[in-house]
């Protein structure tokens, strides 16, 4: 084998055409013998290119509605033959097959029919057998073979073959091949986990995982670390599918807490009026809801206006100038919302630091999927913790039961202690927290930590006494003691929601009693390690 080989005969079978006249004309004017299938064979046609069809060469007509035309030796033989082996070529002669230098293919569009929300046998249909099976073969001998996948690297193809004579190196087939192998990696992975949901397999045997490389990144969580970032192509609106409209390139924490604030402010449908949430490393410091964005923002800020600093910011509506003008009062990493005025993004547009990502719309929180978190040897895989309470879920266990007022942030805090490292403690106040305890070893700790901070921020906006007092206390899981409790109602907390089921509940809530609060339980967990 030398390093490098000539282009003569190339295979095009596509199910995206995007491209496929220009490649295929290049190809033609370096004089390569172009063979097709079906719909790309046409298309080549059409634009009065020279091409042959794959029948032709097998003798056998494309069949059983195009499930069988590519899978015949004279194809396979084709592109698995090793040029400098003397017995392969022997084959190749004695059998008349022709070698092919280059196949291009991308398959059928599998994960797009299962998008589109498709029956269960219109994706049978769409699960290509003869292309992952041509790429394979190709890839395998990627020696003497070209194998391109992805449109994208169409010109990466024309250049190679521009700078040498009509010819690629080993390196280059080396570097497709590695694609090809990856791009059917991922495509098997999608059928097979279609497949698992479909027949309600909640845990396959085997699981496969693929993704798409979205950009590469400086760094991972630290500088010595590399990292990449990858789409998952499931289309969920958030950080993935969104825009970025100004600032330097984001980093593997600035898109870590990005996810964090989208999918938190999410949980506030823009219906039902405007919130903000502020994330710094991946914990919210500051959530609110208000008549207007310039409101919740303000009132999100207000709950830690030192964690604030260097944060991320999630709005659910556009993005308007007065908010813009707000935000950008103090520095800001990234700012995400479905949409931005053009006044607004004007306004951030002075501050080249501040990154602008817009999307389509929000992500669904009850939608489901699965997250997956890599332990040693192995990977922990589980449901999208989409759960949701609602009012009548609620179940009153103290002798006081909640206003109706306090309902509503008893629900708002709830729905901010998803979203918060375990164990978790959030007070709200009139649809604002006031006070998070995020990721301590005790929930005695959290409670105190987050009625400290609102202690401070009482202190630096000039109030006479924290807003805890009066507010509503959640805590994502039960309270297996009375002390956690104890510190919420010490800090002013007067009213509670959290899971329950405690062996200790009764004592939980006799003193819940004994304090004058008033406490539901939700049976439901949050816990987010």
């Amino acid at each position: 084998m030398t390093d490098l080989q000539p282009i003569r005969r190339a295979l095009l079978s596509v199910s995206d055409k995007t491209g496929l006249i220009d490649l295929a004309r290049a190809l033609a004017d370096r004089g390569v013998e172009l063979l097709s299938t079906g719909g790309s064979a046409k298309a080549l046609r059409d634009a009065g290119l020279p091409v042959r069809d794959v029948a032709d060469v097998t003798g056998f007509p494309e069949m059983m509605d195009g499930r069988v035309k590519t899978l015949h030796p004279k194809v396979h033989g084709g592109l698995l033959a090793l040029r400098d082996n003397a017995d392969h070529r022997a084959a190749m002669k004695t059998h008349d097959i022709g070698g092919i230098d280059l196949l291009v293919v991308n398959l059928y569009p599998f994960e797009a029919t299962v998008a589109m929300g498709a029956a269960y046998d219109d994706c049978i249909e769409n699960i290509d057998i003869g292309g992952p099976a041509m790429i394979r073969a190709a890839a395998k001998n990627h020696a003497f073979v070209n194998v391109v996948v992805d449109v994208e690297d169409y010109d990466a193809l024309l250049a190679e073959l521009a700078a040498n004579d009509g010819q690629t190196t080993y390196a280059f087939r080396q570097t497709l091949a590695q694609t090809a192998y990856a791009r059917t990696a991922a495509y098997d992975a999608a059928v097979s986990s279609w497949m698992a949901g479909a027949i309600g397999q909640a845990t396959p045997r085997r699981r496969a995982f693929a993704g798409t490389l979205a950009q590469g990144l400086r760094y991972g969580e630290n500088p010595h670390q590399s990292a990449a970032f990858y789409t998952d192509g499931s289309g969920r609106q958030g950080v993935a599918t969104a825009t970025q409209h100004q600032g330097k390139e984001l980093s593997y924490n600035n898109i870590n807490d990005t996810d964090a604030a989208f999918e938190l402010v999410a949980e506030f449908n823009p219906a039902d009026g405007a919130a903000c949430a502020i994330i710094k490393h991946a914990n919210p410091c500051g959530v609110a809801t208000g008549a207007t964005l310039l409101d919740a923002y303000k009132a999100a800020f207000d709950c830690d206006r030192t964690s604030a600093f260097g944060g991320i910011v999630a709005l659910n509506q556009p993005l308007d100038a007065d908010t813009a003008r707000e935000i950008t009062g103090i520095f800001t990493e990234v700012v995400i919302a479905p949409g931005a005025s053009d006044e607004a993004r004007e306004i951030f547009a002075a501050k080249k630091n501040l990154r602008l990502l817009t999307t389509d719309g929000l992500p669904d929180p009850k939608s489901g999927g699965l997250t997956y978190r890599q332990v040693a040897g192995g990977m922990l895989v589980q449901d999208k913790d989409n759960g949701h309470i609602a009012l009548d879920d609620l179940k009153v266990v103290t002798k006081k039961a909640p206003t109706p007022e306090q309902m509503t942030d008893l629900l708002f805090a709830w729905k901010v202690a998803k979203h918060v490292k375990s164990n978790a403690i959030v007070y709200v106040k009139d649809g604002a927290t006031v006070g998070v305890g995020a990721g301590q070893m005790s929930r005695v700790d959290s409670a105190l930590i987050a009625a400290k901070k609102a202690e401070r921020m009482a202190e630096a906006l000039g109030l006479p006494q924290p807003l805890t007092i009066g507010s509503a206390v959640a805590s994502d899981a039960f309270f297996p003691f009375p002390d956690g409790l104890m510190e919420a109602a010490a800090a002013g907390a007067t009213c509670v929601i959290q899971p329950g089921g405690s062996m200790r509940d009764d004592e939980v809530i006799a003193a819940a009693d004994e304090a004058g609060l008033a406490m539901v339980f939700t049976g439901m967990r949050h816990f987010r390690h």
